[in-house]
């Protein structure tokens, strides 16, 4: 049953508390937050469709992990002031999560005014899904709306519990992100492949179960591809090796065979004689031609060109994972090729999960032409695994 949506919900002249995540880097003042603000500017068209209704916006989020005790570093104030310049109107913050200023800030507010309060996660209620925790923060509101998707898997009392104490909906950011998922995962257009990369096959376990027979084609890079590589027999020198998923690996490539899925492995990597940013030596080998004591860091050229071209014939495609070592900038090239052929394509569905593929496509400048980039990590992977994300699921159905 669909959940029900903000144009359901009535906000206009109410107060309403929205649950957003601006868990963006902050150690580099509002110049560094100002690189990194897609989930800043992926809530806007909800904060502006509230301004529009005349409604009083408090805004809440938590911002790294404080662990339930006030840190001063992770206040929320420089984040407020760059969503204000992002809004171009005021935003005040208060440097309270409850209690008497909170009061007294939300009954100063004008039809249209927005207030960012602290940071959650200073009070030690919040991780712990505390009821009373959540009443006392519905207090501030006359009616909820749930706009942080990346934290949709987590239940807290700010995505859980506020739903038992307020009229509840989804915003216009998580609404998107489950329909844009959700049609990718229950009527993608064919062929349907999904590109997978990141460290670990452990991480992507559930993802591979629940997609692999949808798919046409399923590609694998990133650190992913030693353990599947190491799987088919190829020696894959020092690189690190899931030996407990080795059995998996094979598993996969054997349900794929049946299921008539091509699978695309890197045929060449990049190669280092250590696992640093600045190695004293690279080079490109085939697959399984890897030296003894070296590590994969990337895939290499020609696989990047293989992998683009193959990509061009599908019309919904699923990203999740960079290719390589992207943070090592001698080691993104596989990753830049991929997302910049992703980036070129028409008439395609492209869904980008969340964390670091979501960082790459933003580093990239590729925001804008890709058909979705997730504002979650761990949220879309496990939506994309088939679960149900409690902040999601305690809304009620529209």
């Amino acid at each position: 049953m669909p959940k029900r949506t903000l144009d359901q919900l009535d906000v206009s002249g109410k107060r309403v508390l929205v649950r957003v995540d601006f868990n963006v880097p902050i150690d580099q003042g509002i110049e560094g937050i100002s690189l990194y603000d897609q989930r800043l500017r992926a809530t806007l068209p909800t904060i502006r469709y509230l301004i529009e209704k005349g409604s009083r916006v408090v805004l809440c989020s938590h911002l790294g992990r404080p662990n339930g005790e006030v840190v001063e570093r992770l206040r929320l104030a420089p984040v407020g002031d760059r969503l204000a310049a992002l809004l171009e109107r005021p935003v005040k913050s208060v440097p309270d999560i409850i209690g008497p200023a909170v009061a007294s800030a939300v009954s100063e507010m004008a039809p249209g005014d927005v207030l960012l309060l602290e940071n959650l996660r200073f009070h030690p209620g919040e991780e712990k899904n505390d009821g009373a925790f959540a009443c006392e923060l519905a207090d501030s509101a006359d009616c909820f709306v749930m706009d942080a998707f990346a934290v949709a898997h987590r239940a807290h009392s700010s995505t859980v519990g506020i739903t038992k104490f307020l009229p509840s909906a989804m915003g216009l950011l998580v609404q998107k992100e489950v329909e844009s998922m959700g049609r990718a995962l229950e009527s993608p257009e064919k062929p349907l492949a999904a590109l997978l990369g990141g460290a670990k096959v452990s991480d992507k376990i559930l993802l591979l179960d629940n997609l692999l027979e949808k798919l046409d084609h399923l590609f694998i890079g990133g650190g992913m591809s030693v353990t599947f590589l190491n799987a088919m027999g190829y020696s894959t020198g020092a690189s690190r090796v899931e030996e407990d998923r080795l059995d998996f690996a094979r598993k996969i490539m054997d349900r794929a065979k049946a299921a008539n899925i091509t699978v695309h492995l890197p045929e060449d990597v990049v190669v280092a004689n250590e696992f640093a940013a600045d190695p004293v030596e690279t080079r490109s080998v085939a697959a399984g031609q890897v030296p003894d004591g070296w590590y994969i860091m990337d895939i290499a050229a020609a696989s990047a060109k293989k992998f683009a071209e193959a990509l061009t014939g599908c019309k919904t495609i699923i990203w999740n994972g960079p290719m390589g070592v992207f943070e090592m900038p001698r080691f993104s090239q596989g990753t830049r090729t991929v997302a910049m052929a992703i980036a070129s394509l028409s008439g395609v569905t492209t869904v980008v999960g969340g964390g670091s593929t979501a960082e790459v496509v933003e580093e990239l400048g590729l925001m804008d032409q890709m058909t979705h980039v997730s504002t979650g990590g761990g949220a879309s992977l496990e939506f994309l695994e088939g679960k149900e994300l409690p902040g999601i699921a305690a809304l009620p159905d529209g």
